[in-house]
């Protein structure tokens, strides 16, 4: 398996991983599964809060692996703060993962529970200086991940995002993406939980405070089709729909998820 292209089928996909990083195979791997009943409720959790610019973002980008939208990260423009977290986290990106029908897609499960897709949006420390610096420390990147739901009722804070899709079908196309606001993204509730983990895709960095909400957004099973009209190929190649691109839970390996809520 060349270092470069790792994926998620048979032949690259998670279950290989560790063959050329072997961090997959760490101690603190994500994503999880959440069991209710051995999650503990910390009173001493902090509310979070996001204070995004929507002058920050910049590009929406195929990448061939996830749909991505790059945000400006060179000074606090974007800052998650509070929760479980300790000083400031600069946003810089948010993606997707989905699965291939809306039964499945996430990457954590919750009691047993699948959702279609799970949005990340990945923040760093700048106490480390740059992002490469942040993914070499513990405290070093936070993610909020919020799992999305087909329902009746889409909410229409994921439309702009898919407006965009027919911009970028085929893996390495970027386009412009200017004057968003990421948290239009959050759902009502605050109520998250919260453990230490590695980013859910090679070299899996276990650097990651895991802030992952409880309520889901809702998405129609339409917009879910247009995420999967995605081409994981360029141009130029046949078409393969980018789909099923999340990895299974990791052992827990003793560590403790706590929830803000009771």
């Amino acid at each position: 398996m060349a270092q470069s292209v790792w994926g998620y089928d048979s032949d690259n996909g998670p279950d290989r991983w560790h063959e050329n990083y072997p961090m997959a195979k760490g101690d603190k791997q994500s994503p999880i599964e959440i069991n209710s009943k051995d999650v503990q409720h910390d009173s001493s959790l902090a509310s979070w809060h996001a204070s995004y610019d929507p002058g920050a973002a910049k590009t929406i980008l195929n990448n061939g692996r996830t749909c991505r939208v790059v945000f400006d990260d060179t000074f606090d423009r974007s800052v998650l703060r509070g929760g479980p977290l300790t000083g400031a986290y600069r946003l810089r990106q948010l993606h997707l993962h989905w699965g291939s029908s809306d039964d499945h897609g996430s990457e954590h499960v919750v009691d047993g529970v699948k959702y279609a897709a799970e949005l990340h949006m990945v923040h760093w420390n700048p106490k480390h200086g740059n992002f490469a610096g942040a993914l070499k420390q513990p405290d070093g990147v936070a993610v909020v991940g919020i799992f999305l739901k087909v329902g009746n009722t889409p909410k229409p804070e994921m439309k702009r995002i898919l407006e965009e899709i027919e911009n970028i079908k085929t893996k390495g196309k970027e386009a412009p993406f200017q004057h968003f606001d990421p948290s239009i993204l959050f759902p009502k509730s605050r109520d998250y939980w919260t453990y230490h983990g590695s980013f859910t895709t090679p070299p899996c960095e276990e650097c990651i405070t895991w802030i992952l909400l409880r309520e889901p957004i809702e998405v129609s099973s339409d917009q879910m089709a247009k995420l999967r009209s995605l081409s994981k190929n360029d141009e130029n190649e046949p078409v393969t729909p980018l789909v099923d691109n999340w990895r299974p839970p990791q052992p827990l390996k003793g560590r403790i998820v706590k929830a803000s809520f009771k």
